[in-house]
């Protein structure tokens, strides 16, 4: 039987070699002239090519039905049936982006803006979705440094541009603000699988558009979710790895419905035990969306989100223990009765976050079009801890006598409970004709979270009544913009740039924090950003743009719970040269980002993990960044990237030994002086995909005093990305195999950590204290594989 089966499916698989096959070629052109390097595609399974110096384009396909998309910047759609060898030339004069596309043009940015900025589109994504988190899959981006908690990618991840921290890189999903608005990160935790719904991302480097959301002091990040079909389809996706890492995947899509309603979602499950003891993850999410489209109106209904259950990892360990035993975990570690070292095993992070979106584009002529959206998303979730020997007044408990002596402290169970509402709107209207594209919008958004704590058990204490909170307290933040931007031509070379906007924020909390101090805040901010440059066409393969961006930045609520803080200035100045042909093209791009006020990282930690920043008076990132990607074969490319920079503190003061010190200029924290990345991409023959991917990060100081003890060394890395892809076997769409292998040389890293101080009483010192300092080490993942396969129908 198994013999029929093998040579039953060798039959298959030579019948679907020998499938009678067609070229369909032609050229593209925008006015007549020819369109070197635009693009072409099959809409169901993302096969194409480009167009050579002549715009001409061949592809050769079996005989069916095929959608061909061709874009040069915008996009055009061409549907055939393909029984013959076709002449097919497109001019895209005209040609509009795809309503999609449209959701994120008050964000997103083309060639014709002097903004630095780079695309991960789906199918680079697909290659390597095994179940890893958004960060992890940017890796490889421009100056891009990644970290993880668990050390292998999934839970809690975070990523790092141009030195500059994820509560800095302003995330936006379909134009609409995603950091959370009161400590500006993001969480992509709780939005496990995200990946699996990006129809593809940008990512803008320095101040970049930031029209929606706070604003970006080292990046922008703006996601445009999956696109509606036209025709139906739906996969399977599983996947397995090291650390008992395991991704299921359903999608669906009902296709165009009479032409103009469509309905699909994607549902997920991701667990992992991390590398880490103990760094378990528990992913569910979800992503469902109804779409209506005619030729000038899309309206999409879409709901997302997901629930998280992590064990949490952010503790770190100290030097000795990085050496001798790299994977050791403190959290939830206490002694029970019988003097027995245990883990407390629900020491967890857990936290649900669903997010609605109603979004409508609506095209009124070829000049006018607009785009409004509104959303609503609902977040509430707990850490639990163990704490050993805590003191009861911290929790609102009292003191109780026992055996005639006072007993103050107790081993307890605590909750930290996190509650919030995040709604508002986003809108745009833009007119676009052959000399100008002009874009008026704005935003208004607003956030109400609760903060309390509740303990559930306590072994020596009487406990409060149940759910009854030992400290409240509540946050309001509202944010609105509006502005104005324009594209627009000077000459037939040389075209400018204009962007305005005035921003208010309002912050207000009130109640107690954890340690039952009063929390009291009432915050007004009105910020204007401005931006200009210019863009200059040399030729049709090089471009030059220079550009200027100012931006503000308010405080997040750990910068006034540690301080005292003061909102951030940014001058971002920005010089680039962009060249394209059919086997080359080249980026290269010079910034100076000049601060007034910027809270930096001190490498500290609070109690639930968060990194600690203070103001740090004037400072600059100064930085030089390339990416190039060579074609040496048609089967054969390379993409690489290299950012030098120098990220200085300047006439830096800060507190040792009692005593106020000025260290001069030192390094920012956390800003390597070189990152380096890049993949080799070989396809030996149709459907096989092999690619080495590497990473190198310099080193770098956890502090802004460049304590050595704060040191993190440099580190290379590299993976291996295998992808089988095998089109139309049997009554499948397509089925994929996917393969990585991370860290295949096994080198023994760090790519995060922090850095902290204490006292210790020392009467020969005038502050009658001697200041010692200490570092904590996230080590991430040894080798370690997944492997993946997808049944597309």
């Amino acid at each position: 039987m198994k013999n029929v089966l093998f040579f039953a499916g060798l039959l298959f698989f030579t019948l679907q070699m020998h499938a009678q096959k067609f070229t369909v070629s032609g050229t593209i052109t925008e006015n007549g002239d020819p369109l070197e390097e635009a693009t072409v595609y099959v809409k169901s399974t993302g096969k194409g090519t480009v167009a050579d110096e002549n715009g001409y384009y061949s592809l050769t396909l079996e005989e069916g039905n095929y959608t061909l998309v061709f874009a040069f910047g915008n996009q055009k759609s061409k549907k055939l049936f393909l029984d013959a060898d076709t002449q097919l030339n497109v001019d895209l004069a005209g040609a509009e982006e795809t309503l999609d596309e449209v959701f994120l043009s008050s964000v997103r940015v083309t060639d014709k803006s002097p903004i630095t900025y780079s695309n991960l589109s789906n199918e680079e994504i697909e290659d390597r979705n095994l179940g890893q988190d958004i960060p992890v899959l940017m890796n490889y981006m421009p100056n891009v440094v990644t970290t993880t908690d668990a050390g292998n990618g999934i839970g809690y991840t975070g990523i790092r541009v141009r030195g500059s921290d994820a509560t800095r890189v302003n995330v936006t999903i379909n134009g609409i603000p995603y950091n959370d608005s009161e400590s500006q990160g993001t969480f992509w935790v709780n939005l496990g699988d995200f990946a699996s719904s990006v129809e593809n991302l940008q990512l803008q480097r320095g101040v970049g558009t930031s029209t929606n959301g706070a604003g970006a002091f080292g990046a922008s990040l703006n996601i445009l979710t999956d696109s509606y079909k036209e025709n139906a389809q739906a996969e399977v996706s599983n996947s397995i790895g090291s650390f008992n890492t395991f991704k299921h995947t359903v999608k669906f899509s009902t296709g165009l419905i009479n032409d103009h309603f469509s309905f699909g979602g994607r549902a997920s499950k991701i667990r992992s035990d991390g590398y880490i003891d103990r760094a378990s993850t528990d992913l569910k999410s979800y992503f469902m969306q109804g779409a209506y489209v005619d030729e000038n109106t899309l309206i999409k209904a879409i709901t997302f989100g997901g629930s998280e259950r992590t064990y949490q990892a952010w503790y770190g360990i100290d030097k000795e223990t990085l050496e001798n035993d790299r994977t050791f975990n403190p959290a939830g570690i206490y002694t029970d009765e019988d003097g027995n070292t245990r883990f407390y095993e629900d020491q967890t992070d857990n936290y649900s976050q669903d997010h609605y979106q109603l979004l409508w584009n609506q095209d009124y002529n070829s000049n006018w079009s607009s785009n409004i959206a509104l959303h609503y998303t609902y977040g509430r979730g707990f850490y639990e801890e163990y704490e050993e020997d805590a003191e009861l007044s911290e929790f609102g408990l009292t003191s109780f006598i026992a055996d005639g002596v006072e007993v103050t402290t107790s081993d307890l169970v605590g909750t930290k409970w996190l509650d919030n509402h995040f709604y508002g709107t986003v809108f745009s209207f833009n007119y676009e004709n052959a000399n100008w594209d002009i874009t008026l919008g704005g935003g208004w958004n607003k956030y109400e979270g609760d903060h309390f704590g509740e303990v559930i058990y306590t072994r020596f204490a009487r406990n409060n009544d149940p759910y009854e909170p030992y400290y409240f307290n509540q946050a309001d933040k509202t944010d609105f913009n509006i502005y104005g931007k324009a594209n627009f031509k000077i000459t037939e070379k040389l075209a400018g740039y204009a962007d305005l906007q005035l921003r208010t924020v309002n912050y207000e909390t009130d109640g107690l924090l954890d340690d039952q101090t009063r929390f009291l805040n009432d915050d007004n901010f009105i910020f204007f950003n401005p931006k200009a440059g210019l863009t200059y066409q040399l030729a049709p393969s090089d471009q030059f743009y220079l550009s200027y961006a100012r931006a503000h930045r308010e405080p997040s609520r750990n910068d006034y719970e540690n301080g005292d803080p003061e909102p951030e200035e940014l001058n971002d100045f920005e010089l680039g040269w962009r060249h394209a042909s059919s086997k080359f093209q080249m980026n290269a791009n010079l910034y100076f980002m000049d601060y007034q006020n910027q809270l930096v990282l001190t490498g500290g930690i609070d109690d639930v993990g968060a990194f600690v920043r203070q103001n740090s008076g004037n400072s600059y990132r100064l930085g030089l960044e390339l990416d190039a990607t060579v074609r040496l074969l048609e089967t054969l490319s390379i993409q690489s990237n290299l950012s030098v920079s120098r990220n200085k503190n300047v006439d830096f003061v800060s507190t040792f030994n009692g005593e106020l010190i000025e260290y001069g200029d030192t390094n920012i924290s956390f800003s390597p002086e070189v990152v380096a990345g890049g993949f080799i991409n070989y396809e030996p023959v149709d459907g096989l995909e092999l690619k080495l991917l590497s990473k190198y990060v310099g080193e770098q100081f956890m502090s802004n005093v460049e304590a050595e003890n704060s040191r993190l060394d440099s580190y290379f890395v590299s993976d291996l990305n295998v992808q089988y892809s095998w089109e139309k076997p049997w009554f499948f769409r397509e089925i994929v195999i996917t393969g990585l292998v991370n860290n295949i040389f096994n080198e023994k890293y760090v790519s995060n950590g922090y850095y902290y101080t204490y006292n210790i009483p020392n009467e020969d010192l005038p502050s009658g204290e001697q200041t010692f300092d200490g570092a904590g080490y996230y080590p991430q993942a040894t080798t370690n594989f997944l492997l993946g396969l997808t049944l597309k129908f």
